[in-house]
């Protein structure tokens, strides 16, 4: 019997699964075979950078003492700050630091008891070396140090001492110090404590200019005074014969910071213009600040500014806007940390002739006191609010019924005809017919659009006091809330949630289970035991939060000119009372200290 060998051949996914397989290896011994030339080359490069250095320390150890100096610079002496050479065909750039070092064995440039009147005692030479073809990221640094053959002589210069520290009042290592005079040139950079000592300096009033820098960094600096700034806040240094002149340098990361501008209903303002300025001043009389912008927002209400210093007091300016500045999220003065990425909300009202802002801070930690009572009192005028509590009101309904948004702030949706809503004009009361009144009455509000879900806190009208003679309980409301300004229905119910329920004291809390709703409808009922005489009712109001309430602060627009008080009390600190001026975009904080 003759058996038959059949051979079995691959098929296409067994091939493509193979390719596959040497992919990935092929793959793999390329990357390690890069990576390996990668790390040879960096180490040929570093090779070639050392031996470069080494002759150029070489050749300075070669120099007379005082040849040991950079070109215009403090030392001076034959060396240029930044030399290029070229070899095998790259580019290197050298930098180079000289630095007088006041050594300790004869007494420092500092000491109180033994005073070095000669603090040059020797010199530190550092170079470090870069291709530009090829950058490290750490470049290569060598350094040597060079002695003078004999003792120093006596030297009439001083020694400028220079500290650098970050918002915390840290040291900032490695910041970088531009430093002239005439034609005088230093470069270099603080140690590892924050400080660059400058020993041997040539002396002068008020002759060198400093100006210091880090990458990603704030900039400070020295400013001669001129015509646009008589006064700078920080004047060049003076350096004495055989002294210390010390001055410090404060700098930081860069912050980016995102304004928005939006109505009290979170909804986007566009195109405001404002001014924005640092509490930094870089010129004391007249002051001018470090950073002072007129600025204005896009047509969404929204404004990023990228590299912005540290500050913990910007200050957004109301004079000149176009609106009033009701509050801001957070609290102004903004704080504005270093490598941060801060938002700022402006919140903005129709602009009225003379407004006033108040905000209500703890004395101890300067943060917003929200639920603080804020009376401001004034002839004729009496009111109260409540920080970090927004709230819609409605004072007049002389205009009449129809509308169904809250648009006209003087007219509602409906009635049942028995109200009369202009006698006087501002009040709502029965409607008389022959010598009495009618005995009951009711009117539906327009709708309340308050921007966004809101957590309603309380209701509130006025007058408080209705004549006994109309009964226990004349004025009768309910509300009724919604996410859509057409629901099925209004469903109005009181305090409970009841459809049989009323809202029958102001000042009453809102049902929670309206929360969370953004639109909002009132119905009002008035009624009278008696028909010889009828309640009177002049506002009602509620009060809300949502994202776009400025914490710790109240505003007050549409006033006169003049002398207010300003009553400001809080559960558990000490109330305050003082008068102010308001005179036309006025603000002003008030500080509360704990109750002992």
């Amino acid at each position: 019997m003759k058996r038959v060998l059949r051979s079995r051949g691959f098929t296409l996914i067994e091939i493509l699964v193979g390719i596959s397989v040497f992919l990935i290896f092929a793959v793999g011994i390329y990357g390690g075979l890069t990576l390996i030339f990668k790390i040879v080359y960096q180490s040929r490069l570093r090779i070639l950078e050392t031996a470069i250095l080494s002759e150029e320390l070489e050749t300075v150890r070669n120099f007379p003492f005082n040849s040991v100096g950079i070109i215009s610079g403090v030392p001076a002496g034959l060396l240029p700050r930044v030399k290029t050479i070229t070899r095998n065909g790259m580019t290197f750039d050298i930098i180079t630091t000289v630095r007088n070092i006041d050594d300790h064995f004869d007494g420092m440039a500092t000491g109180t008891t033994t005073h070095d009147t000669s603090p040059a005692d020797y010199k530190l030479v550092e170079m470090s070396i870069n291709s530009r073809e090829r950058p490290q990221v750490q470049p290569v640094i060598l350094s040597t140090m060079v002695a003078p053959k004999g003792l120093e002589g006596a030297s009439e210069n001083g020694a400028l001492f220079i500290q650098v520290f970050n918002a915390d009042g840290l040291p900032v290592a490695g910041a970088n110090a531009h430093i002239t005079r005439a034609t005088t040139t230093i470069d270099d950079t603080t140690g590892n404590d924050g400080w660059l000592r400058i020993v041997d300096t040539p002396t002068g009033t008020m002759a060198y200019n400093i100006t210091v820098s880090k990458n990603g960094y704030s900039t400070d600096y020295t400013l001669a005074p001129s015509a646009t700034n008589t006064s700078p806040a920080k004047l060049p240094s003076n350096v004495a014969s055989q002294m210390v002149t010390e001055i410090s340098f404060s700098i930081d990361w860069l912050a980016n910071l995102n304004i928005h501008t939006l109505n009290p209903d979170c909804s986007a303002k566009p195109s405001v213009s404002f001014n924005l300025h640092s509490s930094k001043k870089i010129g004391l009389d007249p002051v001018i600040y470090k950073y002072d912008q007129n600025l204005t927002t896009n047509g969404s209400g929204n404004l990023s500014l990228t590299n912005m210093e540290w500050d913990r007091q910007y200050a957004v300016s109301a004079s000149g806007m176009a609106y009033d500045l009701a509050g801001s999220i957070p609290f102004l003065p903004l704080n504005l940390a270093p490598d941060s990425n801060q938002e700022l909300t402006l919140i903005l009202r129709p602009k009225t002739t003379h407004s006033l802002l108040v905000g209500v801070a703890d004395a101890g930690t300067g943060l917003p006191l929200s639920a603080a009572t804020v009376r401001l009192i004034g002839t004729g005028y009496d009111e109260n609010v409540v920080t970090g509590v927004g709230y819609m009101r409605q004072t007049d309904w002389s205009g009449g019924s129809g509308q169904s948004d809250f648009i006209f702030t003087d007219r509602y949706f409906s009635d049942d005809g028995n109200l009369d809503i202009n006698s006087p004009v501002g009040d709502l009361k029965l409607k008389k017919v022959g010598q009495n009144y009618v005995a009951g009455g009711y009117l539906e509000s327009s709708t309340f659009d308050l921007g966004s879900a809101v957590d309603f806190h309380n209701i509130i009208w006025t007058p408080t006091i209705q004549p006994s003679e109309t009964g226990d309980s004349p004025i009768l409301v309910q509300l009724a809330a919604s996410n859509t300004t057409s629901p099925a229905s209004w469903d109005f119910v009181g305090p409970n949630g009841a459809a049989d329920a009323y809202y029958t004291v102001t000042s009453t809390l809102i049902y929670n289970g309206h929360d969370g709703q953004r639109y909002l409808r009132y119905r009002l009922y008035l009624s009278t035991a008696d028909t010889r005489y009828t309640p009177q009712f002049s506002e009602i109001a509620f009060t809300y939060t949502n994202g776009c309430i400025p914490p710790g602060q109240a505003f007050f627009n549409s006033l006169s000119a003049g002398t207010y008080t300003l009553e400001v009390s809080r559960s558990g600190y000490t109330p305050s009372s003082d008068t102010l001026d308001v005179a036309g975009a006025t603000e002003t904080t008030v500080n509360l200290s704990t109750t002992p």
